[in-house]
């Protein structure tokens, strides 16, 4: 298991081609990260939402109680197709 390390900025990073030597994390995984939090952004100015900082709050809360959820149900789906 892999700990996350936050991007320091753009003018903190510094790559190889494949992995940010800053944060260690890969090009690819920079960029899909950045997609969604375009996404996020997206919606929230979509439909205009003044209290952006209860959104973010909200969006952080729901994020790690998913992430416990993928990972506590994934043994049981592993089980579940034997």
């Amino acid at each position: 298991m892999a700990t996350f390390k936050p991007c320091q900025g753009k003018s903190a990073c510094r790559d190889n081609g494949e992995v940010c030597l800053t944060c260690g994390r890969s090009l690819s995984e920079i960029v899909q990260l950045r997609a969604h939090l375009k996404e996020i952004t997206s919606l929230a100015l979509e439909y205009e939402y003044e209290n952006v900082e209860e959104f973010a709050q909200y969006i952080a809360r729901k994020v790690e109680k998913m992430i416990i959820h993928e990972k506590t149900e994934k043994p049981l789906d592993v089980q579940l197709s034997k």
